[in-house]
């Protein structure tokens, strides 16, 4: 798109790039140093596909050890440096400089440690999120974090980004579920943060960690806690006529204190593209659909379910329909989480990711279609309802310039609007570049300069992810 710029690259690095890979290539296994330009090519860019750049070059360390030898290497020389999971950044958290080496996670895949009793798993940074539910999940227990991207996205990459998905609701985000991290600062410092015990006395140096997008270290361990299944759970699909009386359902439902396991909202975009792919039975002859789950006994569920639907009501459902089968249940949450790669089969775009009250939910809504409408683009709206994270999809020809012009424009608007209400940018993909340069709609100069001056103790040359989080423009050391 071009709207975006990044830091020029370091002239004098980029003339010496054959004696950097040099130097790399003394500390790591031939096969973990990515040199040649076909080979770099897929780091180039993340989910954030509407830019990219070559990196200089990619290295995948097995150990901290080896993090610990290359960051100490690229701090001696001044090389910046940025940290990749799995490459499911939807804000460009891990797209590159031209100067600067990708440290990819992906090699560093193996579950180190699971404690049932005391119920935690310690794993390295590039196992998936998935994998964590599946290597637990015979004795009972599950991770509950459950990213749209949970077959692929990194561990590594959620605490990079405190992510969340459609779970999150009863049981909370990232930060929420994290014990403890071995981080290898800029320096080559190995340090350990926490560990296995729930709320560690000291500073909350892992709040400050956990949603740092890589810009204060790179998380090579993580000790997440791990939850005992539930007895049951059963998702059930709500039909409303139009999309402001499903917003006036969630609202009313999380006012009464009835807080689901997950409660997620389309609109009807969304519903026919989800159903396409996914064959989900959702309805097709309704505006806007919720998926709310509730988990419990039988009784449990009958018992809240019953209030869910006397509030549905209230608001003129349509359509009310429960999963009867292990096998409906599936197909209902395959159709939810292939959302995004359901869209891009039909059309390029952009996924947003801001914040609202519940309470603003039919407003914004709403305002939502206004806005992208006025630009003359199309919207799908899919997102977690019930902590009003919203992830509008605006639909776009991505080789048409002045399309995706208005694309990006379009979402910033939407972004305003999620601040403008008392909301906020992000709620789990994370600034990058994406919002970089939004940050100060929400931010005032001196809580921006104070935040630097934070991530300035930890890396005063700029070198972590330098692109990302922080405008261009008015940036502080410590």
């Amino acid at each position: 798109m071009g709207a975006i710029a990044f830091p020029k690259p370091n002239t004098d690095i980029m003339l010496h790039r054959s004696k950097i890979i040099e130097g790399l290539g003394a500390l790591l296994p031939a096969d973990s140093i990515i040199t040649s330009e076909d080979e770099r090519r897929p780091y180039e860019t993340d989910a954030f596909t509407a830019y990219r750049n070559m990196p200089l070059a990619v290295v995948l360390p097995r150990t901290t050890q080896e993090v610990s030898q290359i960051l100490r290497y690229c701090h001696t020389h001044s090389v910046p440096v940025v940290p990749r999971g799995a490459g499911t950044s939807l804000a460009g958290g891990a797209i590159p400089q031209e100067d600067a080496i990708v440290i990819g996670i992906s090699k560093m895949s193996q579950i180190l440690e699971i404690d049932y009793d005391n119920r935690f798993a310690r794993v390295q940074a590039g196992v998936t999120n998935l994998a964590v539910t599946g290597a637990v999940s015979h004795e009972g227990f599950f991770y509950a974090p459950d990213p749209s991207s949970q077959m692929a996205c990194t561990i590594g990459g959620n605490v990079g980004m405190n992510s969340g998905g459609a779970h999150c609701l009863k049981y909370g985000v990232t930060t929420n579920n994290l014990l403890g991290v071995k981080m290898v600062l800029l320096d080559g410092t190995i340090i350990d943060v926490n560990g296995a015990a729930y709320d560690a006395p000291g500073f909350d140096f892992l709040g400050l960690i956990c949603g740092s997008e890589g810009q204060i270290g790179i998380v090579t361990e993580i000790t997440v806690r791990i939850l005992p299944s539930s007895e049951g759970a059963r998702p059930v699909l709500f039909g409303f006529e139009t999309s402001e009386a499903a917003g006036e359902a969630v609202a009313a439902i999380i006012a009464s204190g009835i807080i689901p396991v997950a409660m997620e909202f389309m609109d009807k975009q969304a519903i026919e593209i989800c159903e396409a792919f996914a064959h989900a039975g959702y309805p097709l002859d309704v505006e806007a659909l919720l998926i709310i789950e509730v988990e419990g006994s039988s009784l449990e569920m009958d018992s809240t379910l019953a209030k869910i639907i006397k509030i549905a009501k209230a608001h003129g459902v349509k359509t009310v329909r429960e999963s009867k089968t292990a096998l409906e249940t599936a197909a209902i949450w395959k159709g939810r989480k292939s959302a995004f790669g359901a869209t891009g089969r039909i059309a390029d775009y952009i996924c947003m990711d801001g914040t609202i009250p519940t309470g603003q939910l039919p407003f914004v809504l709403k305002r939502i279609d206004e806005i992208v409408k006025s630009y003359g683009l199309r919207v799908a709206n899919v997102f977690h309802a019930g902590d009003g994270n919203l992830h509008p999809l605006i639909l776009y020809n991505v080789n048409d310039p002045v399309e995706a012009r208005k694309a990006e424009e379009a979402g910033n608007d939407i972004l305003r609007l999620c601040v403008e209400v008392g909301g906020c940018l992000t709620g789990e993909h994370g600034v990058g570049i994406e919002k970089r340069d939004l940050m100060n709609v929400q931010f005032n100069s001196q809580d921006l300069e104070q935040q630097m001056r934070v991530r300035g103790v930890f890396d005063p040359q700029w070198l972590m992810n330098p692109a990302k989080v922080f405008p261009l423009e008015g940036r502080v050391t410590a």
